[in-house]
Protein backbone atom coordinates (compact mmCIF):
# COMPACT_ATOMS: atom_id res chain seq x y z
CA UNK A 1 0.00 0.00 0.00
CA UNK A 2 1.28 3.43 -0.90
CA UNK A 3 2.03 5.33 2.32
CA UNK A 4 1.21 8.59 0.57
CA UNK A 5 -2.45 7.52 0.41
CA UNK A 6 -2.70 8.13 4.16
CA UNK A 7 -1.36 11.67 3.95
CA UNK A 8 -4.20 14.22 4.00
CA UNK A 9 -4.27 16.68 1.16
CA UNK A 10 -3.34 20.26 1.97
CA UNK A 11 -5.19 23.20 0.48
CA UNK A 12 -3.33 26.51 0.45
CA UNK A 13 -5.25 29.73 0.77
CA UNK A 14 -4.22 33.24 0.02
CA UNK A 15 -1.57 34.48 -2.36
CA UNK A 16 1.65 32.49 -2.55
CA UNK A 17 4.64 34.14 -4.11
CA UNK A 18 6.55 31.87 -6.54
CA UNK A 19 10.00 30.92 -5.33
CA UNK A 20 13.14 32.43 -6.75
CA UNK A 21 14.71 29.26 -8.12
CA UNK A 22 18.21 30.71 -8.35
CA UNK A 23 18.13 32.00 -4.78
CA UNK A 24 16.60 28.74 -3.56
CA UNK A 25 19.37 26.73 -5.18
CA UNK A 26 21.96 28.98 -3.55
CA UNK A 27 20.30 28.48 -0.17
CA UNK A 28 20.24 24.70 -0.68
CA UNK A 29 23.97 24.75 -1.45
CA UNK A 30 24.60 26.97 1.59
CA UNK A 31 22.95 24.50 3.95
CA UNK A 32 24.67 21.54 2.34
CA UNK A 33 28.00 23.21 3.01
CA UNK A 34 27.00 24.00 6.59
CA UNK A 35 26.12 20.35 7.19
CA UNK A 36 29.84 19.78 7.72
CA UNK A 37 32.27 21.61 9.97
CA UNK A 38 34.52 24.10 8.17
CA UNK A 39 37.59 22.11 9.18
CA UNK A 40 36.09 18.97 7.64
CA UNK A 41 35.31 20.82 4.41
CA UNK A 42 38.84 22.14 4.18
CA UNK A 43 40.27 18.67 4.82
CA UNK A 44 38.09 17.08 2.12
CA UNK A 45 39.01 19.81 -0.35
CA UNK A 46 42.72 19.41 0.38
CA UNK A 47 42.41 15.63 0.03
CA UNK A 48 40.73 15.96 -3.35
CA UNK A 49 43.32 18.44 -4.59
CA UNK A 50 46.07 15.98 -3.64
CA UNK A 51 44.36 13.11 -5.44
CA UNK A 52 43.66 15.22 -8.54
CA UNK A 53 47.26 16.45 -8.61
CA UNK A 54 48.55 12.88 -8.21
CA UNK A 55 46.35 11.74 -11.09
CA UNK A 56 47.55 14.57 -13.34
CA UNK A 57 51.21 13.85 -12.55
CA UNK A 58 50.81 10.14 -13.20
CA UNK A 59 48.48 10.46 -16.21
CA UNK A 60 45.34 9.04 -14.59
CA UNK A 61 41.80 10.36 -14.76
CA UNK A 62 40.57 11.74 -11.44
CA UNK A 63 36.84 12.16 -12.16
CA UNK A 64 35.41 9.72 -12.77
CA UNK A 65 38.20 7.61 -11.42
CA UNK A 66 38.65 3.89 -11.97
CA UNK A 67 39.00 1.49 -9.04
CA UNK A 68 42.49 0.63 -10.25
CA UNK A 69 43.52 4.29 -10.06
CA UNK A 70 42.29 4.65 -6.47
CA UNK A 71 44.00 1.38 -5.50
CA UNK A 72 47.26 2.64 -6.99
CA UNK A 73 46.90 6.00 -5.21
CA UNK A 74 46.36 4.60 -1.73
CA UNK A 75 49.17 2.09 -2.32
CA UNK A 76 51.48 4.99 -3.13
CA UNK A 77 50.36 6.84 0.01
CA UNK A 78 51.11 3.79 2.12
CA UNK A 79 54.54 3.33 0.55
CA UNK A 80 55.25 6.98 1.37
CA UNK A 81 54.38 6.21 5.00
CA UNK A 82 51.19 8.23 5.30
CA UNK A 83 49.18 7.47 8.41
CA UNK A 84 46.35 4.99 7.97
CA UNK A 85 43.96 7.62 9.36
CA UNK A 86 45.02 10.01 6.59
CA UNK A 87 44.59 7.36 3.90
CA UNK A 88 41.13 6.54 5.28
CA UNK A 89 40.13 10.19 5.00
CA UNK A 90 41.50 10.39 1.44
CA UNK A 91 39.34 7.41 0.47
CA UNK A 92 36.29 9.12 1.97
CA UNK A 93 37.08 12.36 0.14
CA UNK A 94 37.34 10.56 -3.21
CA UNK A 95 34.01 8.88 -2.55
CA UNK A 96 32.32 12.15 -1.57
CA UNK A 97 33.62 13.89 -4.71
CA UNK A 98 32.13 11.19 -6.93
CA UNK A 99 28.81 11.16 -5.11
CA UNK A 100 28.59 14.95 -5.40
CA UNK A 101 28.71 14.54 -9.19
CA UNK A 102 26.21 11.65 -9.06
CA UNK A 103 28.89 9.20 -10.12
CA UNK A 104 29.41 5.73 -8.77
CA UNK A 105 32.19 5.75 -6.20
CA UNK A 106 35.20 3.58 -7.10
CA UNK A 107 36.10 3.23 -3.42
CA UNK A 108 33.42 0.59 -2.81
CA UNK A 109 34.85 -1.90 -5.27
CA UNK A 110 36.56 -5.17 -4.39
CA UNK A 111 40.06 -4.12 -5.48
CA UNK A 112 40.05 -0.90 -3.42
CA UNK A 113 38.65 -2.65 -0.35
CA UNK A 114 41.20 -5.45 -0.68
CA UNK A 115 44.15 -3.05 -0.99
CA UNK A 116 42.86 -0.96 1.93
CA UNK A 117 42.48 -4.08 4.07
CA UNK A 118 46.04 -5.11 3.20
CA UNK A 119 47.38 -1.65 4.12
CA UNK A 120 45.64 -1.75 7.49
CA UNK A 121 47.03 -5.19 8.27
CA UNK A 122 50.51 -4.18 7.17
CA UNK A 123 50.64 -0.76 8.81
CA UNK A 124 48.24 -1.21 11.71
CA UNK A 125 45.42 1.14 12.63
CA UNK A 126 46.48 2.12 16.12
CA UNK A 127 46.16 5.92 16.41
CA UNK A 128 49.30 7.94 17.05
CA UNK A 129 48.06 10.82 19.18
CA UNK A 130 50.24 13.63 20.41
CA UNK A 131 51.66 13.23 23.90
CA UNK A 132 49.72 14.60 26.84
CA UNK A 133 51.04 17.55 28.84
CA UNK A 134 50.84 16.99 32.59
CA UNK A 135 50.62 19.67 35.26
CA UNK A 136 54.36 19.76 35.84
CA UNK A 137 54.93 20.32 32.11
CA UNK A 138 52.40 23.15 32.11
CA UNK A 139 54.09 24.84 35.08
CA UNK A 140 57.45 24.68 33.30
CA UNK A 141 55.96 26.03 30.09
CA UNK A 142 54.34 28.97 31.81
CA UNK A 143 57.58 29.79 33.63
CA UNK A 144 59.45 29.86 30.31
CA UNK A 145 57.14 32.45 28.72
CA UNK A 146 58.23 36.08 28.56
CA UNK A 147 55.21 37.82 30.08
CA UNK A 148 56.71 41.27 29.57
CA UNK A 149 55.26 41.13 26.06
CA UNK A 150 51.66 40.99 24.90
CA UNK A 151 52.46 37.87 22.92
CA UNK A 152 53.74 36.26 26.10
CA UNK A 153 50.65 37.25 28.08
CA UNK A 154 48.45 35.81 25.36
CA UNK A 155 50.43 32.57 25.12
CA UNK A 156 50.29 32.08 28.89
CA UNK A 157 46.52 32.57 28.87
CA UNK A 158 46.10 30.19 25.92
CA UNK A 159 48.09 27.45 27.65
CA UNK A 160 46.42 27.79 31.07
CA UNK A 161 42.84 28.30 29.90
CA UNK A 162 43.19 25.59 27.27
CA UNK A 163 44.51 23.18 29.88
CA UNK A 164 42.11 23.97 32.73
CA UNK A 165 39.08 24.03 30.43
CA UNK A 166 40.17 20.90 28.51
CA UNK A 167 39.27 22.73 25.32
CA UNK A 168 39.76 21.57 21.79
CA UNK A 169 41.90 24.13 19.99
CA UNK A 170 38.95 25.13 17.76
CA UNK A 171 36.84 25.69 20.87
CA UNK A 172 39.53 27.78 22.52
CA UNK A 173 39.88 30.22 19.64
CA UNK A 174 36.09 30.48 19.20
CA UNK A 175 35.63 32.16 22.60
CA UNK A 176 34.32 35.72 22.45
CA UNK A 177 34.27 38.28 25.24
CA UNK A 178 30.54 37.79 25.74
CA UNK A 179 31.16 34.08 26.36
CA UNK A 180 33.27 34.73 29.47
CA UNK A 181 31.63 35.30 32.85
CA UNK A 182 33.85 36.04 35.83
CA UNK A 183 32.48 35.00 39.21
CA UNK A 184 33.64 35.12 42.82
CA UNK A 185 35.00 31.56 42.81
CA UNK A 186 36.09 31.31 39.18
CA UNK A 187 34.76 31.84 35.68
CA UNK A 188 32.28 30.23 33.33
CA UNK A 189 32.97 30.01 29.60
CA UNK A 190 30.09 29.32 27.22
CA UNK A 191 30.89 27.25 24.16
CA UNK A 192 28.21 28.02 21.61
CA UNK A 193 29.24 25.28 19.22
CA UNK A 194 31.82 22.49 19.11
CA UNK A 195 32.85 19.34 17.29
CA UNK A 196 30.40 17.21 19.26
CA UNK A 197 27.74 19.94 19.25
CA UNK A 198 27.40 20.94 15.58
CA UNK A 199 23.79 22.07 16.08
CA UNK A 200 24.81 24.69 18.65
CA UNK A 201 23.02 23.53 21.79
CA UNK A 202 25.88 25.10 23.74
CA UNK A 203 27.84 24.03 26.81
CA UNK A 204 29.09 25.91 29.89
CA UNK A 205 32.51 25.10 31.35
CA UNK A 206 33.51 26.24 34.82
CA UNK A 207 37.13 26.96 35.75
CA UNK A 208 38.14 27.66 39.34
CA UNK A 209 40.94 29.88 40.57
CA UNK A 210 44.37 28.25 40.62
CA UNK A 211 46.24 27.83 43.90
CA UNK A 212 49.32 29.51 42.47
CA UNK A 213 48.76 33.03 41.07
CA UNK A 214 51.49 32.41 38.47
CA UNK A 215 49.62 29.45 36.97
CA UNK A 216 46.04 30.56 37.62
CA UNK A 217 44.09 30.45 34.33
CA UNK A 218 41.61 33.11 35.45
CA UNK A 219 44.24 35.63 36.49
CA UNK A 220 46.17 34.91 33.29
CA UNK A 221 43.09 35.53 31.14
CA UNK A 222 42.15 38.73 32.97
CA UNK A 223 45.68 40.09 32.62
CA UNK A 224 45.78 39.34 28.90
CA UNK A 225 42.37 40.88 28.26
CA UNK A 226 43.20 44.01 30.28
CA UNK A 227 46.63 44.58 28.73
CA UNK A 228 45.42 43.80 25.20
CA UNK A 229 42.30 45.97 25.57
CA UNK A 230 39.96 43.18 24.59
CA UNK A 231 36.65 45.04 24.85
CA UNK A 232 34.58 42.93 22.48
CA UNK A 233 34.85 40.16 19.92
CA UNK A 234 37.47 37.40 19.98
CA UNK A 235 39.29 36.86 23.25
CA UNK A 236 42.40 35.29 21.74
CA UNK A 237 43.85 37.37 18.91
CA UNK A 238 46.84 37.57 16.65
CA UNK A 239 49.79 39.57 17.95
CA UNK A 240 52.08 40.86 15.20
CA UNK A 241 55.88 41.03 15.16
CA UNK A 242 55.77 44.53 16.65
CA UNK A 243 53.86 43.09 19.63
CA UNK A 244 50.69 44.91 18.64
CA UNK A 245 47.36 43.17 19.11
CA UNK A 246 45.26 42.80 15.97
CA UNK A 247 41.50 42.37 15.72
CA UNK A 248 41.84 39.04 13.92
CA UNK A 249 40.89 35.89 15.80
CA UNK A 250 43.70 33.47 16.59
CA UNK A 251 43.55 30.36 14.39
CA UNK A 252 43.39 26.83 15.76
CA UNK A 253 46.71 26.12 14.02
CA UNK A 254 48.26 28.96 16.02
CA UNK A 255 47.32 27.19 19.26
CA UNK A 256 49.33 24.17 18.13
CA UNK A 257 52.29 26.41 17.30
CA UNK A 258 52.13 28.05 20.74
CA UNK A 259 52.22 24.63 22.41
CA UNK A 260 55.11 23.50 20.23
CA UNK A 261 57.05 26.71 20.87
CA UNK A 262 56.64 26.33 24.62
CA UNK A 263 57.60 22.66 24.40
CA UNK A 264 60.90 23.60 22.77
CA UNK A 265 61.59 26.16 25.50
CA UNK A 266 61.47 23.47 28.20
CA UNK A 267 63.43 20.89 26.24
CA UNK A 268 60.60 18.75 24.87
CA UNK A 269 60.34 17.40 21.32
CA UNK A 270 57.84 19.70 19.54
CA UNK A 271 56.85 16.93 17.12
CA UNK A 272 55.29 15.03 20.03
CA UNK A 273 53.04 17.85 21.18
CA UNK A 274 50.27 20.01 19.72
CA UNK A 275 47.07 21.75 20.71
CA UNK A 276 45.38 18.48 21.66
CA UNK A 277 48.13 17.86 24.22
CA UNK A 278 46.39 20.37 26.51
CA UNK A 279 43.06 18.56 26.36
CA UNK A 280 44.48 15.04 26.64
CA UNK A 281 46.83 16.26 29.36
CA UNK A 282 43.92 17.52 31.44
CA UNK A 283 42.13 14.16 31.21
CA UNK A 284 45.32 12.22 31.97
CA UNK A 285 46.30 14.38 34.94
CA UNK A 286 42.77 14.37 36.32
CA UNK A 287 42.70 10.58 36.14
CA UNK A 288 46.07 10.36 37.87
CA UNK A 289 44.70 12.59 40.63
CA UNK A 290 41.70 10.32 41.16
CA UNK A 291 39.00 12.36 39.42
CA UNK A 292 35.99 10.26 38.45
CA UNK A 293 35.12 9.53 34.83
CA UNK A 294 31.83 11.52 34.87
CA UNK A 295 33.61 14.58 36.28
CA UNK A 296 36.33 14.36 33.62
CA UNK A 297 33.71 14.03 30.88
CA UNK A 298 31.75 16.96 32.29
CA UNK A 299 34.79 19.18 31.76
CA UNK A 300 36.02 17.75 28.46
CA UNK A 301 32.58 17.38 26.91
CA UNK A 302 33.41 13.88 25.71
CA UNK A 303 30.37 11.79 24.84
CA UNK A 304 32.35 8.60 24.40
CA UNK A 305 33.44 6.84 27.57
CA UNK A 306 35.82 4.77 25.44
CA UNK A 307 37.78 7.85 24.41
CA UNK A 308 38.06 9.17 27.96
CA UNK A 309 39.09 5.77 29.27
CA UNK A 310 41.95 5.75 26.79
CA UNK A 311 43.35 8.79 28.59
CA UNK A 312 42.57 7.31 31.98
CA UNK A 313 44.36 4.06 31.17
CA UNK A 314 47.43 6.06 30.21
CA UNK A 315 47.22 8.07 33.43
CA UNK A 316 46.82 4.97 35.55
CA UNK A 317 49.63 2.91 34.02
CA UNK A 318 51.84 3.30 37.09
CA UNK A 319 49.20 3.76 39.78
CA UNK A 320 48.79 0.56 41.80
CA UNK A 321 50.60 -1.30 39.02
CA UNK A 322 50.91 -5.05 39.87
CA UNK A 323 54.45 -5.22 38.50
CA UNK A 324 55.55 -3.43 41.67
CA UNK A 325 54.19 -6.24 43.82
CA UNK A 326 55.86 -9.28 42.34
CA UNK A 327 59.03 -9.22 44.40
CA UNK A 328 61.50 -7.81 41.88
Amino acid sequence: MNWMSNVPSVRFTGNIEPVNRTQLQQDVQKYIERSQASNSRRAYQADWRDFASWCETNHFQALPSSPETVAAYITDLSERHYKTSTIARRISSISIAHQAKKLESPTHTLIVRAVWRGIRRDRGVMPQPKDALLANDIRKMVSSIDTKTLRGLRDRAVILVGYAGAFRRSELVSIDLEDVEFREDGMVITLRRSKTDPDGEGRRIAIVYGRNPETCPIRALKTWMDEAWVLDGPVFRKVNKSDNVESRRLTDQAVAMIVKRCAVQIGLDPDKFAGHSLRSGFATQAAMNGTTEPDIMRQTGHRSLTTVRRYIREGNLFRENPSGNIGL
